[in-house]
């Protein structure tokens, strides 16, 4: 791809990081697949996605491929400035899932922790084996049974603690995802050095990165591209990205696309997000907020084309 000129700043300052009119790159990342879920409050039982990738979510895909653990600090990969354009907004999905239900076999650990289902399991051997046989482990399953211990208390008799109830029956869950989308993300720093280090980490990365959930693989190329400028600017001369179905591009005439950018401070028309990521503890991570416009961007005629596999 031909690189236009290189654009400068203003001096703005990013989380922990400053930066002096300083010539300013942008990584741009392709999210495409045949899922996407980017939840922001999804829990167990209703899982939800918002209509684009997240910065906090664009940021744990870095931090993935880069191989930081939960506890690392963000404060360098959180300094970039964040932007998505959706070339292909997708089609909401709702999924009729279910979870449980049915019979498991029951685990030695199981036995160990609950001394109910070691009951109910010896009086189920007995009633299909008579007395004297042993069961061994695992040839057996408790009807209704699933899951981890839930309503843990101390069970009066023993002072052991127990589960509230060792039945457990079939829930229904309901999951949202983005079906044949694809996002164009940037993210903009004016330290290159940087911006390349998270570019090889997408091609070479050290852990599986996903588009949101386990479920949602990506397809194609992750990274496709650092160009100089700022978000607004790139997303402008850089075509629409391919589609799946032919590899190709619809014509750049007359195209315009939502695209929200990052604001290093509050302006008229930015509003607050708090997807800010500052660390992705395994209780819990913790975001803080930051500022974000929408933009509707119109691709230039003559704008980059891509050379990448859809």
């Amino acid at each position: 791809m031909t690189e236009a000129p290189v654009a400068t700043a203003p001096s703005v300052t990013t989380g922990s990081t400053t930066t002096t009119d300083a010539p300013q790159h942008v990584l741009l990342i392709r999210l495409a697949g045949p899922l996407q879920s980017w939840g922001i409050k999804g829990r167990f039982a209703q899982r939800d996605t918002h209509t684009r990738p997240t910065k906090s979510a664009v940021i744990g895909l870095c931090a993935a491929a880069l191989g930081l653990d939960r506890e690392d600090p963000l404060d360098e990969l959180g300094s970039v400035l964040f932007g998505v354009r959706a070339d292909r907004p997708g089609t909401p999905m709702r999924d009729y899932h279910t979870v449980g239900g049915g019979k498991y076999p029951v685990r030695p650990r199981d036995l160990v922790t609950d001394h109910r289902r070691a009951a109910a399991l010896e009086a189920l051997a007995l009633g299909e084996q008579g007395e004297g046989t042993t069961a061994s482990f695992g040839s057996h399953a408790l009807a209704s049974w699933y899951g981890a211990p839930k309503r843990i208390a101390a069970d009066p008799r023993s002072g052991a603690l127990v589960a509230g109830d060792v039945s457990r029956h079939a829930m229904i869950t309901e999951r949202w995802y983005l079906s044949d989308a694809a996002f164009l993300v940037g993210l903009q720093h004016s330290d290159r050095a940087l911006i390349e280090r998270i570019a090889h980490a997408l091609e070479h990365p050290k852990r599986l990165l996903w588009l949101g959930r386990k479920s949602c693989p990506p397809s194609g190329d992750l990274f496709v591209g650092i160009a100089p400028g700022t978000l607004a600017e790139v997303f402008e001369t850089r075509a629409l990205l391919p589609s799946a179905d032919d590899g190709q591009a619809p014509p750049n005439v007359a195209q315009t696309r939502w695209a929200w950018i990052e604001s290093p401070h509050p302006l008229p028309g930015v509003g607050p997000v708090r997807d800010q990521p500052e660390r992705f503890l395994a209780s819990g991570p913790v975001h803080r907020q930051r500022w974000e416009s929408r933009h509707r961007i119109t691709i230039a005629p003559h704008a980059t084309e891509w050379d990448i596999i859809p």
